[in-house]
């Protein structure tokens, strides 16, 4: 066999030998990933993984992307590719998580197929492009139980959020039970709960049922409500508690909270230093003497975990007033204790408040953090994350009794507010390991109806109730210092249609139960970075190439507009004579200026030529750094490799040798 022969073969052979370590590596390579990225945007936060280590059932994710379409879409449509890529590889972390319980598919739906109708009937938004040609970029969950959670679109505004977006489709959709929601208040929020022959009959009578508070309508569309009494013992079979107005509860419904909270109990509590939609019996508090009391708070349970409300005190910011009427032929003025909460006073990286726009409070109470001198700071097990809060300008301001508010003057309370350094918060939510408000149980008088161990003693005994004296699991209670910005006064608008939502209000507060409905693993999950990430060194040196440009652009620039009012003065001047005076000089004169524009923009291009060239050299240095790096490190390991076996070869002669 001929040496040119034997050459072929060897180069096949190491050609094939080469592709097949290519295919070996690669499915190896699937495993053992690096996320090098400055936000670890790639990496799976610990809540995902929780929730992904409770799958006992297959689940089904598919990613319906228009990607054909897409490349004959506009700038607009395939910018999303980018973006495709980074959903899709984050989808696959999911998968290689999972253990095999995710079936994920990639669906990219052509015009008049099976996987375009499937789109449609999941209810995944379609965006035209040319005639026949739809866009779909959406998420299908669907478990074997026929349980299925949809994102209708990937909206870039909610990349920050996307893994909890996509968390939370798989956590609820293995969650099968409807989520009950609880409320208790000493408001009518529920209205009167009565229907069929017991409002008939309170019609006949004169009476006319009350109805329940707007925002209760929305929850009882989505949730299983019922109400929770105020003098009730025990909270149960109750997935989230809403507690609303809680005024002068007895200690006994306190403990029932406490016990709930620490049982892992979800609780979100409005308590309001003066509420609106508490209206006073005026008449009774003149006759008395005493000030009427629209107030409330949990501050025995707020202490334990960790924040309390302060009574009478109030947050303001001049920048959020807002005009309004409180008496009748009163001209609409700016009142401090009436916020519009805009974009800059809610939490970016919370789920609940990041898409907020527009919520208006009324008469807020100001939530402040207890510190607890018995423990550092790194001891503490309890998190306070503010969801709302004023501006940087804002302030807390006080009251010395309530009937300063019965008819509020807004000009003086205007005048005495003053400006603060500092946000003032509104609404957190508190996660931890809480303990309880009453470590040592209660004492509850025992009914004359109820039975006792001890029939023998009277009925005014009192029996002593015990519970958790700590909580074994995370706890989340969500705390707004303002009842009025769920009520229909605030959140809603009378129409002929009927009452329209005004702002954010109610958005609010849905997001909190939309949220805390989820497990604590998922409520875990926070804000992720920003996929698009700024080229910061690129950035740096084109900023300098124009500073260092922008002195000589200012004066050639400079130049040219002297040089053009100076032609503009002569060609105006020679118009203002006759025509036949024009003599040869102004004409050279004329000529001389229009070639000195023409050289200072000569000049001008140049130096913007000298920019663009630095920063596509730049350019080149960058690409010729990612082209040559490899073949360097290989190079680099061969050097060593040679050097070592030399090293070794030389030592194995001399060892020989001296044998």
């Amino acid at each position: 066999m001929s040496k040119t022969i034997q050459m072929i073969i060897g180069v096949i052979l190491v050609l094939v030998i080469m592709f097949c370590s290519i295919s070996v590596c690669h499915d190896i390579g699937k495993s053992l990933k690096l996320d090098v990225t400055d936000q670890r945007l790639y990496t799976l936060s610990d809540g995902t993984k929780a929730i992904l280590a409770k799958l006992h059932q297959p689940v089904t994710v598919k990613l319906y992307y228009a990607e054909t379409a897409a490349l004959k879409g506009p700038d607009q449509i395939r910018f999303f590719n980018n973006y495709y890529q980074y959903v899709k590889s984050l989808l696959e972390e999911y998968v290689s998580i999972a253990n095999g319980m995710i079936d994920f598919q990639v669906i990219d739906p052509r015009p008049y197929s099976e996987s375009e109708e499937k789109a449609l009937q999941h209810g995944l938004r379609k965006f035209p492009i040319t005639e026949e040609e739809n866009f779909f970029f959406g998420l299908v969950v669907q478990t074997q139980f026929g349980i299925e959670k949809v994102i209708p679109f990937f909206s870039p505004d909610r990349q920050n959020f996307l893994e909890y977006d996509i968390s939370y489709l798989i956590d609820t959709a293995i969650t099968r039970q409807k989520t009950k929601i609880g409320i208790m208040s000493s408001l009518p929020v529920l209205g009167d709960d009565v229907t069929g022959y017991m409002a008939q009959m309170m019609r006949m009578q004169g009476q006319q049922p009350k109805p329940s508070w707007a925002f209760v309508k929305q929850l009882k569309k989505q949730y299983e409500v019922t109400a929770i009494a105020t003098d009730v013992e025990e909270i149960k079979e109750v997935d989230i508690l809403l507690v609303i107005h809680p005024k002068e509860l007895p200690e006994k419904t306190l403990f029932a909270i406490d016990q709930f909270v620490l049982k892992g109990g979800r609780t979100i509590v409005c308590v309001d230093p003066h509420c609106y939609a508490d209206p006073p019996d005026q008449k009774s508090a003149m006759l008395s003497g005493v000030a009427p009391a629209q107030n409330s708070d949990l501050n025995p349970l707020f202490k334990t975990w960790g924040v309390e409300m302060p009574g009478n005190t109030f947050a303001g910011d001049r920048a959020l007033a807002l005009k309004a009427t409180l008496m009748p032929n009163q001209r609409p003025a700016k009142l401090i204790g009436f916020l519009n909460l805009t974009a800059q006073c809610f939490n970016p990286t919370s789920v609940i408040t990041a898409d907020l726009n527009q919520v208006r409070f009324l008469f807020s109470g100001v939530l402040q953090e207890v510190a607890d001198p018995e423990k550092e700071e790194a001891e503490r097990t309890i998190e306070q994350i503010p969801l709302l809060s004023t501006t940087n300008k804002g302030s807390s301001w006080s009251i010395s009794s309530s009937y300063e508010l019965l008819v509020p003057n807004p000009s003086q309370l205007m005048e005495r507010f003053i400006d603060g350094d500092s946000p003032v918060v509104m609404g957190s939510l508190i996660t931890g390991k809480f303990k309880s408000s009453f470590p040592d149980g209660i004492e509850i008088e025992i009914s004359k109806g109820e039975s006792t161990d001890q029939p023998e003693k009277a009925p005014s005994e009192k029996r002593k109730i015990t519970g958790l004296t700590e909580a074994t699991e995370e706890c989340v209670v969500a705390i707004f210092t303002d009842v009025d910005f769920i009520s229909d006064l605030v959140a809603y608008q009378d129409t002929f249609l009927g009452k329209i939502v005004v702002g954010d209000n109610s958005t609010l507060l849905l997001n909190t139960i939309d949220d805390l409905r989820g497990s604590s693993e998922l409520i875990s999950i926070r804000s992720r970075g920003n996929y698009n990430r700024p080229f910061k060194v690129v950035d740096a040196i084109e900023q300098k190439a124009e500073r260092e440009t922008a002195a000589e652009e200012e004066k050639i620039n400079a130049e040219i507009a002297g040089f053009q009012d100076e032609l503009n003065a002569i060609i105006s001047s020679a118009k203002e004579g006759e025509e036949e005076i024009i003599g040869s000089s102004i004409l050279q004169k004329k000529k001389e200026l229009e070639l000195k524009i023409h050289k200072a923009q000569r000049e001008l291009r140049h130096v913007k030529m000298k920019r663009r060239e630095r920063i596509e050299s730049l350019g080149n240095v960058l690409r010729n750094i990612n082209m040559l790096m490899v073949p360097v490190i290989i190079l680099i390991i061969a050097i060593v490799l040679g050097i070592r076996r030399s090293a070794r070869k030389r030592h194995y002669i001399s060892h020989a040798s001296d044998s």
